[in-house]
């Protein structure tokens, strides 16, 4: 059975776009609910300019509260997304041990998403990398926009593959593709991840997918069978970067490990809390999400006989 590690992404990525500023103290709840539903990790959020992006804006004090012996997490390992330098001493500053960081193959997108072209923003990253690999710190490393971008239509796979390779031979062997666009489909995910992984099977693969088109559920599956350890996902199906051209939410975390306990996989998860949660942050946000078990809930589990 391969090793599948969950990476809940919706206090960040699903979180960033919304309009409505969540309480610290709601954040903490959710944190604190993800952790007792058995999620392996929680992308508490990023630091990046508060005025950009201010629903991101109590990310240390998000950080500063589970250092906290009292406060941490019983299973759920914390990390935060940087864009920068100056997101990475924050980060240095308020107890992050894992840092996720990563390079658009599509200039356009790397422009708007972070004011710097690829060529600029991959040797930035490779050299804070390299330093929070030095300070004791694990890094996940991914290339956005790795399956299409809603700028510039197709991305060139040996342009991926060249970041994959950069990223590994500068020590920064976890690396996550990331359909930004959502532009992925099944073959293209399994091809790529493959590919990554031929250029040295150490190299640990995330995949980071949304599902714009509809294609989110079925892309995870590839990855699967490419043999991706960590899954990207969002509680509700929330989230987008609000720099693509069309935003699109991300895998919703309950679907997946609703998927994934259908095959036989993470059985320890407690999908029912997961999906309770999804629940109680769409009443809070006051709107339907777009994930099909908040609405549905699993399909129930039949005893068999012989």
């Amino acid at each position: 059975m391969p090793e599948i590690i969950l990476h809940e992404v919706g206090l960040r990525d699903g979180l960033q776009i919304e309009k409505a500023i969540v309480p610290t103290a709601q954040k903490i709840a959710w944190v604190q609910a993800l952790d007792a539903a058995g999620v392996d990790m929680v992308q508490a959020g990023s630091f990046v300019h508060q005025q950009k992006v201010p629903q991101m804006a109590d990310t240390d004090d998000l950080f500063r509260h589970f250092q906290d012996p009292a406060n941490r997490p019983a299973k759920a390992r914390l990390t935060a997304l940087v864009l920068n330098e100056k997101g990475l001493d924050r980060g240095f500053a308020c107890g992050v041990t894992y840092f996720c960081m990563g390079v658009s193959a599509s200039d356009t997108h790397s422009r708007k998403n972070t004011g710097m072209s690829t060529a600029e923003a991959t040797e930035r990253i490779i050299a804070m990398g390299r330093r929070a690999l030095e300070a004791g710190a694990d890094v996940q490393v991914s290339v956005q926009s790795a399956f299409g971008c809603g700028f510039e239509g197709p991305i060139p796979e040996a342009r991926v593959l060249d970041l994959a390779r950069r990223f590994h031979d500068a020590g920064l062997r976890q690396i996550s593709l990331a359909d930004t666009a959502g532009h992925a489909t099944p073959d293209q995910v399994e091809r790529l991840f493959t590919a990554v992984q031929a250029i040295d099977p150490s190299i640990e693969c995330a995949c980071h997918l949304h599902n714009t088109y509809g294609m989110g559920l079925a892309n995870a599956y590839a990855a699967l069978r490419a043999g991706v350890k960590y899954f990207e996902a969002a509680f509700g199906g929330l989230g987008g970067c609000p720099f693509t051209k069309i935003t699109g939410g991300n895998v919703c975390t309950e679907d997946l490990v609703h998927m994934l306990q259908r095959m036989g996989y993470r059985p320890d998860v407690k999908l029912d809390a997961l999906v309770d949660l999804a629940r109680a942050v769409g009443a809070f946000l006051g709107r339907d999400l777009t994930g099909a078990l908040v609405k549905t809930g699993p399909i129930p589990r039949f005893e068999t006989t012989t």
